[in-house]
């Protein structure tokens, strides 16, 4: 036995005696990966000679059922380890947003829905499975979680991210690390590799991978507090750059941010890996090498240890070594990293995927559904309401109107198995790093009218939900069988996007026989040119589109109770919804359970949770708007400098950051301050009782804000510091008690370090941003410095 296959040495032991064998072209075979293609077999394993580092699944979303991704895997896995001399086996990675790519797994609610839950407990349950799942399959690098800051609403990929806050990325993020990388399955241990390394979602003019400005406090104190709080407190083991250029150098390239920020001062020691082409983008589209193969080098210097897709810079710069032009110590440093990880993985005693009854046993549990719908149903935020929810049950008559209502497809976002297999159908990709489509084709697709979006209403693309989710249900077919005393009347009534009016007319004859008019709303967030909203699918307009506020204003002229249910990648945004909805339900993209989620909500069934993880702006123009600006600007401008409103918009956001109704009251009282003044590093304790004032049960997301009130640099006007869901009967009162830490408040100072600054810090406790309670106060007695690594990220909480 080679003294490296001995399990009774650390991971970085056997590492080390593995890497001492290896020759040049072995060592940068760890550090490239191969794309999966059903039937090109061949062709992959002509980059299997050396061995190879990784192998993306991306490919496995075709495969028909988990015994042929199971049979896959083990054929490609063995190919890898017969190639390589020293049968060194492949990591296989995987999305894991919103579950795995794969026939039969789970599918999971958008970052967005989950961030709206304001649930870490369910996020940790959530990547314990798609650990799981993933595993019995031998994937064991997970593309998971989304830990981007999302505060633009144009960004294609908003949904993924779990909103624009800090401490709810960090709390949530945290959480989905632990659940992935604290479940073994069949020997293996998973590891997460949380995205985009940093600042990814603040692209100029909201473009998808366009260049980023951010100051170096800012980015540390909000962009990489969630990525700090993972490797902190669940010493996340994976980090993927963003496609950005920040502050004039690409991310994968850069040493500042990789090496610098991201291993020396955040205390990474796990494996970073480049977003799909992100190695071969910096010499190709952000021209700062002279070469494909000088790209490849400056990316393994700067920190980047792996190149995904394809082997491409990283391969070509091989001939820098032979020329002597190149150091081969920062090759042997990416490559123990790469082999360590393997190590901890456990793929070299563990290497292949399971198979028959218990790989079965093994993908499938029985709560895994469970929990899917359980986010699903948090996640339904109940925007507005005058009092026409719930509904009564004595509606004899409902109209339900839009495309969104009769078609299951629309509630599954971006990088979910369905969105992705939809994606091959489209006549154009838009996956950054994924070939497909070209100008001839998207000359000829059926477009949407006036619009350059696809028609995706065809047989062809129906036929993928029946194949992928045969049990998943529209919001149409479930209401008729929740409400089957009732005549449920259904139109199209308008399309997923532009102005065309031509299908009004059918619906509004319905709007005239109703008692109660359902009008489901938004685009289609997915993949593809079939997509209004998506990776690479960006968009000026972040309001409704045009032919669905205009059927709005002509349905209101009949007076009829109005509900509007929302299903988008980014929150509902329309004067006319505001000005004519009776009630405004937001969705986002719940997944397989839709339906029954949004039902359940609409009949009073369930009492809705949901609250929003990003403020709404009123239309583009707005952007960013955002609850924790600095203390001066947004509706905290000084009133001696200008206007307290825009010439033709508040400054304020059409919902704020939390917002959420319930269909019943809480009342907050008692707050108790346990110490008026702490020390730097001392603990202390908010507690507050909450009461159900109503007559149903519901649950109340308790929000925790602090407020510097003032400070030696220029601070967010208030920062959520804790929250927590709190289930309460009616009547019935419990007491919630977040320990505070002083350090949570810590900032990046002048001189660049971190300060627990002395001086008063105001305490608020509401339902939202802006529905405070109660508030007081505490005083830290005297300035102190740290390690950003080493603070608190969040208020630990209690119920009683």
């Amino acid at each position: 036995m080679k003294n490296y296959m001995d399990t009774t040495l650390t991971a970085r032991e056997r590492a080390e005696l593995l890497l001492k064998e290896m020759t040049l072209d072995e060592k940068i075979a760890q550090l490239t990966g191969v794309f999966s293609v059903r039937g090109y077999e061949d062709k992959m394993a002509e980059f299997f000679k050396n061995g190879i580092g990784q192998i993306s699944t991306l490919g496995f979303r075709m495969c028909g059922s988990i015994e042929e991704a199971a049979a896959w895997q083990r054929e490609l896995q063995s190919a890898v380890m017969e190639a390589s001399r020293l049968h060194i086996p492949a990591v296989f990675h995987m999305e894991g947003v919103n579950g795995a790519l794969l026939q039969d797994t789970t599918a999971f609610p958008s970052g967005v829905n989950r961030g709206a839950g304001f649930d870490p407990a369910l996020e940790q349950e959530i990547g314990e499975i798609v650990s799981r799942q993933e595993a019995a399959f031998g994937f064991t690098q997970i593309l998971a979680p989304v830990l981007d800051i999302s505060r633009d609403s144009r960004f294609g990929r908003q949904s993924e991210a779990y909103g624009e806050d800090p401490t709810l990325a960090a709390a949530l993020g945290t959480a989905y690390t632990r659940g992935i990388q604290e479940t073994g399955t069949a020997g293996r241990h998973p590891e997460s590799a949380a995205k985009h390394f940093l600042g990814f979602h603040r692209g100029a003019a909201g473009i998808h991978g366009a260049d980023v400005e951010i100051g170096e406090g800012l980015l540390r104190e909000v962009y990489a507090k969630p990525f700090q709080a993972a490797i902190t407190e669940a010493k996340l083991r994976g980090v993927m750059p963003c496609y950005c250029s920040i502050n004039g150098l690409p991310m994968h390239a850069s040493k500042q941010y990789l090496t610098g920020l991201l291993r020396e001062e955040m205390g990474f020691d796990g494996v970073t890996v480049s977003d799909y082409g992100g190695a071969e983008n910096t010499f190709l589209y952000q021209k700062t090498s002279e070469s494909k193969g000088e790209a490849g080098y400056r990316c393994l210097k700067a920190g980047l240890d792996v190149e995904l897709p394809m082997p491409e810079a990283f391969r070509e710069m091989k001939e820098l070594f032979e020329k002597g032009e190149a150091d081969e110590a920062y090759v042997d440093a990416a490559v123990l990293r790469v082999l360590e990880a393997k190590f901890r993985m456990g793929i070299f005693e563990h290497p292949f995927s399971l198979q028959g009854a218990e790989l079965e046993e093994t993908v499938h549990h029985a709560h895994d559904d469970e929990v899917s719908f359980r986010a699903a149903q948090q996640s339904i935020i109940l925007l507005k309401n005058t009092g026409a929810l719930p509904l009564s049950g004595k509606e004899k008559t409902i109209a339900v109107i839009g495309p969104h209502a009769n078609n299951a497809r629309y509630y599954f976002g971006g990088y979910t198995h369905l969105s992705m297999v939809e994606a091959m159908h489209a006549a154009m990709n838009s996956m950054a790093g994924v070939g497909g489509g070209g100008d001839a084709v998207h000359a000829q697709m059926e477009r949407v009218p006036g619009t350059n979006v696809q028609v995706d209403e065809t047989e062809e693309f129906n036929q993928v939900l029946r194949k992928l989710e045969p049990k998943c249900r529209s919001l149409l077919e479930v209401l008729r069988e929740e409400l089957p005393e009732a005549e449920i009347l259904y139109a199209p009534g308008y399309y997923k996007a532009g102005a065309d009016e031509r299908l009004f007319e059918e619906a509004l004859e319905i709007v005239k026989k109703a008692d109660a008019v359902i009008l489901t709303l938004g685009g289609k967030n997915g993949s593809g040119s079939i997509a209004t909203m998506a990776e690479g699918v960006d968009g000026t307009n972040i309001n409704l589109p045009a032919c669905q506020d205009a059927f709005i204003r002509r349905a209101a002229a009949y007076g009829k109770p109005m509900i509007g249910v929302h299903f988008d990648g980014r929150p509902i945004s329309s004067d006319a919804s505001d000005e004519h909805l009776n009630a405004i339900v937001e969705a986002f993209t719940p997944a397989k359970f839709a339906a029954e989620a949004v039902v359940n909500v609409l009949l009073g069934k369930y009492n809705p949770s949901g609250k929003l993880p990003i403020s709404v702006a009123h239309n583009a123009g707005q952007i960013p708007v955002y609850y924790n600006h600095p203390n001066g600007s947004g509706w905290h401008q000084s009133p001696s400098i200008g206007f307290a409103d825009y010439v033709d918009c508040p400054h304020r956001p059409r919902y704020c950051f939390g917002h959420g109704l319930s269909y019943t009251t809480f009342a907050y009282s008692d707050l108790v301050i346990d110490k008026n003044e702490v020390c730097p590093f001392e603990k202390l304790t908010v507690s507050v009782k909450v009461k159900n004032t109503g007559r149903v049960a519901g649950t109340e997301v308790v929000q925790l804000y602090l407020r510097d009130v003032q400070a030696s640099m220029t601070r967010p006007n208030k920062e959520l510091q804790g929250f927590a869901r709190v289930e309460l009967q009616p009547d019935e009162e419990k007491t919630v008690r977040f320990t505070v830490s002083s350090s949570q408040m810590a900032f990046v100072d002048e001189d660049m370090k971190w300060k627990i600054e002395k001086g008063e810090y105001e305490v608020q406790l509401g339902s939202s941003s802006e529905d405070i309670r109660l508030t007081g106060s505490y005083t830290v007695s005297k300035n102190a410095w740290l390690e950003g690594r080493d603070r608190a990220f969040y208020a630990e909480v209690a119920i009683q």
